[in-house]
């Protein structure tokens, strides 16, 4: 080989795909990286303090759910309906006008009697096994710091995700798997990756992209297997690039990043072995598949159980690309199609896990990155197109739902005020459910921290109250 052959040139004509790039367990190698301290960054961790939770299931309505049409039903907005309020409407990112009641029947179910709406029947057959957070707040009314605030934990500065922060706790727990899979069909949310990153933790920790939308495994997950290297020559290429690396880092200091990518090359060599499987929902009986029922909805929740059930850390599944669920107008239309998508999906989910004895392991959370107003959303000054049927974004109160993983279900915590606008009782902000969800999972979030730029960083910052009520 040329001795003055870069690292990079060297990478590059080695030339492997995506999936190209893991190979350890496959050949018996050791899983881990051998050299900087870098063996340890995946292996399996012991949390803070034992807990039976030790993976997470995100479903995320990405475009701000209404809180009024899902699960904190106010009936009072029927009174007000039409009226203008005294004092005015509140203010929020968009002029709205008077209450807009709710176009959708809420009912009570289960032991708890819990009200849910219309929209969510299956997943309201399981509201036993729910906590329902009706006091949530977040820091303002815009998608992108909404949805960063609720991933990462910070709204402006790029810091690490969730899924990245309980990968760096945890370690992972199959070796031929990414342990942080995010799942979003047809393309990425706002904010697109930097929902997802690992900021200022190692590269490995990222959270690994895949779009449920396509037929095959091979097209959910581009070049998973090298077709035009066996395996064997595969193995020695990897071999190859650790060996150059441990040569130039006798004579030079760690570098993070470059053990990040040959790590993921590494891993994407080994999901060869297990990635046809586990994202193959064809496998599954054909009465599983029909409870999930059809569609991508259907196909994406399946694939989250499948990956939890072999040891995936953290799945996040995202309603789909953009912003779904951001019903400025035809809330009934939108939100009545968006649901009926995923309803049946997240019902099964939830009965699947359980009757699999894994729903106490998982902790499965659900929601958006903020509320919609109890207001009325009116068309812009000078335009005409507007439609008066829908509401704007509201950051002051909305719901989320959190079940198994040691939560205590069958409850509803916090309010919103009367009409629905503002967390007035037990308010939860996004840095208390992520404290709650470490706790939940074996962590103090004020120990969890990453050494960076001179300070101990952690998911909360600075912030951050765990609600003991929502734990069993």
């Amino acid at each position: 080989m040329d001795p003055l052959l870069s690292r990079r040139e060297m990478l590059t004509r080695c030339g492997m795909g995506f999936g190209a790039m893991t190979l350890g367990t496959m050949l018996g190698a050791p899983a881990t990286a051998s050299s900087g301290g870098a063996a340890d960054w995946l292996a399996p961790k012991a949390p803070h303090f034992p807990v039976k939770a030790k993976h997470v299931i995100h479903l995320f309505m990405n475009g701000g759910p209404s809180h009024l049409d899902t699960f904190d039903p106010k009936p009072i907005l029927e009174k007000y309906a039409g009226k203008p309020l005294e004092g005015g409407a509140p203010a929020t990112e968009r002029p709205t006008g008077a209450p807009l009641p709710s176009p959708f029947k809420f009912k009570k179910y289960g032991q708890s009697g819990i009200e849910v709406s219309e929209l969510f029947p299956h997943v309201a057959e399981s509201i036993d096994d729910i906590a329902v957070v009706r006091s949530m707040y977040a820091d303002v009314p815009n998608h992108e710091p909404s949805l960063l605030l609720m991933n990462c934990g910070e709204a402006r500065l790029p810091r690490p995700s969730f899924g990245s922060w309980l990968t760096y706790g945890l370690g992972a727990e199959n070796a031929n798997l990414p342990a942080f899979v995010v799942l979003c069909p047809g393309g990425f949310p706002i904010q697109e990756t930097q929902n997802w990153q690992s900021g200022f933790l190692p590269g490995v920790y990222q959270g690994s992209y895949v779009d449920p939308n396509s037929e095959t495994v091979e097209r959910m997950i581009e070049h998973v297997r090298n077709r035009a290297t066996p395996t064997s020559a595969q193995a020695a290429q990897l071999e190859l690039m650790r060996r150059l690396e441990e040569h130039r880092h006798t004579a030079a200091e760690f570098d993070p990043a470059l053990e990040a990518r040959i790590q993921s090359f590494e891993l994407g060599f080994r999901m060869q072995s297990e990635a046809t499987d586990a994202f193959d929902v064809t496998r599954e009986p054909a009465h599983i598949r029909e409870m999930y029922g059809p569609g991508v909805q259907g196909k994406q929740m399946l694939i989250a159980r499948r990956l939890v059930e072999r040891g995936v850390r953290t799945v996040q599944v995202w309603h789909g690309a953009g912003q779904p669920w951001d019903s400025h107008d035809d809330l009934e239309v939108q939100h009545r199609r968006l649901a009926g998508e995923c309803d049946q999906a997240i019902g099964a989910l939830l009965k699947d896990l359980k009757q699999r004895g894994l729903l106490e392991e998982t902790l499965v959370l659900w929601g958006g990155e903020f509320g919609r107003t109890p207001t009325v959303e009116l068309p812009k000054e000078g335009l005409n197109a507007g439609k008066i049927n829908g509401r704007d974004h509201n950051h002051y109160g909305f719901t989320v739902w959190m079940a198994g993983g040691g939560v205590r279900g069958g409850q509803v915590y916090g309010a919103t005020d009367e009409l629905g606008f503002k967390a007035v009782e037990n308010r939860v902000h996004v840095h208390d459910l992520h404290a709650t969800m470490l706790k939940l999972l074996g962590f103090d979030h004020t120990k969890l921290t990453y050494r960076h730029a001179g300070r101990d960083f952690r998911l909360t910052d600075v912030h951050g109250t765990v609600v003991e009520r929502l734990i069993a």
